[in-house]
């Protein structure tokens, strides 16, 4: 995978290479955005996103559930993008459940993230750990943020050292309450580094991507 020079002074101001400025949102322009987005990092998007998934080691398959399909579909379009097949199904008939389900060889939940810190990649990674479990308020009214939460630890630190290295403060990864569980692990990006996070990392989840859209317009 490529890197480039993400603490230097011309990536002060962030990247949107991703998107595609001035047009309304809607599922055409995010899939647009994935044709523009090289192999390397659609694949790194899609690790990140698995960071939600589960392995079936009877089908040989990696599952992503969501509640919403939307943010499946898109999954799914970046899949095809890289040649891979993925099979979106509703799971019972009277769950709110949307389910995608691929055999793509290359995803893997032993991924490690740590060689992707200082490169593009990693942003791409984060982009999709953020869509998969990170989380950020719902209502526009509601004092902002954005967390990470995982219980692999290790998985946890990288995705925090990627952000630095792009100049994304964030404070330290913590334990919420051991009382509650002990294996929880959860950190914040800092408020300074709010709008950077917003430019820099974004989101491909339809949902997040409009709650980010409108903070930017406030």
């Amino acid at each position: 995978m490529g890197s480039d020079n993400p603490t230097g002074a011309d990536n002060q101001q962030g990247s949107r290479g991703h998107r595609l400025e001035g047009a309304p949102l809607t599922p055409q322009r995010l899939h647009a955005e994935l044709l523009a987005t090289g192999a390397s990092s659609l694949e790194a998007y899609l690790q990140g996103a698995l960071r939600d998934g589960t392995h079936s080691a009877r089908h040989h398959t990696h599952r992503i559930g969501q509640a919403d399909p939307g943010w499946l579909a898109l999954l799914q379009s970046a899949l095809r993008t890289l040649g891979y097949r993925g099979w979106i199904y509703k799971e019972g008939r009277n769950r709110r459940l949307w389910v995608l389900e691929t055999t793509a060889p290359f995803l893997t939940l032993k991924y490690d993230a740590a060689p992707l810190v200082g490169t593009r990649e990693g942003i791409a990674y984060v982009r999709g750990y953020f869509d998969a479990e990170g989380g950020m308020p719902t209502s526009p009214e509601s004092r902002l943020y954005f967390q990470f939460c995982q219980k692999d630890r290790r998985n946890l630190e990288a995705v925090l050292e990627i952000l630095e290295s792009w100049n994304v403060s964030c404070g330290r990864v913590h334990n919420p309450s051991r009382s509650v569980d002990p294996s929880y692990w959860r950190f914040y990006v800092l408020a300074r580094s709010y709008e950077r996070f917003m430019t820099l990392v974004d989101s491909w989840h339809p949902r997040k991507r409009q709650q980010i859209e409108t903070r930017m317009k406030i």
